[in-house]
């Protein structure tokens, strides 16, 4: 699959507020940071393993002085993209039934077994945007660092995120900020180990608790099918 991992498709992001019965499920050898957790709903149409859908939690965190966003809960379509997401960046990737939808300019992703619906619709103009993105993971060696390249046509969203009572995310439902892409190219790198100065500065290893084991996450997946009707 070569080094350089390229992806590109639509998404929707949402900026949640953490209520006051969040649970972090942050890695113990990374460090919490104050800021909003990113909900994010993505329907790739290519990628080395071919499409999939994906709906991701992602904390803020540090390692070291390094900052970035951890996905701490990701859910997706495709075994070949867990197996991929797993053994490349240790993310913690889990095969689960989801459907995308759009209507007019409204996008919404439904991951069927937790009954988790995000929904945006735009506000504003489309505007181009290239970013540098970071991701914090940790597996079983150790904590890694994931630089990301995204490119795409982005607007400004409102974001509802609708959770179950009694669901381990129901403090993030709600109605939040956010933004659509459309024509969104995303370019990622090798996970690497922390080397440098910038690693060499003592963590506080946390005591982590584990929180309840999130409902329905089985090996049901909906295929390509899922998403025929955005065309």
């Amino acid at each position: 699959m070569g080094d350089l991992w390229v992806m590109s498709g639509e998404c929707v992001l949402g900026w949640a507020r953490r209520g006051p019965d969040w649970c972090s499920r942050l890695p113990a050898a990374l460090s919490p940071v104050p800021g909003p957790v990113a909900v994010i709903g993505a329907r790739y149409d290519d990628s080395p393993v071919g499409p999939y859908l994906e709906l991701s939690v992602a904390e803020p965190a540090r390692l070291g002085l390094r900052t970035g966003m951890c996905v701490t809960t990701m859910a997706v379509s495709s075994p070949r993209a867990r197996a991929a997401c797993r053994e490349r960046w240790d993310l913690p990737a889990e095969i689960a039934a989801m459907r995308w939808s759009a209507e007019g300019e409204e996008r919404s992703l439904v991951w069927e077994e937790r009954e988790i619906v995000l929904r945006a619709r735009p506000r504003g103009p489309w505007l181009p945007a290239v970013m540098p993105l970071r991701s914090l993971q940790s597996g079983a060696a150790g904590p890694v660092v994931v630089p990301r390249r995204f490119g795409s046509r982005l607007r400004l969203a409102e974001v509802d995120v609708d959770v179950p009572a009694g669901d381990s995310f129901a403090s993030l439902r709600g109605r939040h900020a956010g933004a659509m892409t459309a024509g969104a190219r995303m370019v990622t790198r090798p996970a690497r180990r922390p080397a440098g100065m910038l690693s060499s500065i003592p963590l506080r290893v946390r005591q982590v608790v584990p929180g309840p084991e999130p409902a329905g996450l089985t090996a049901t997946m909906v295929g390509v099918r899922a998403y025929g009707s955005v065309g």
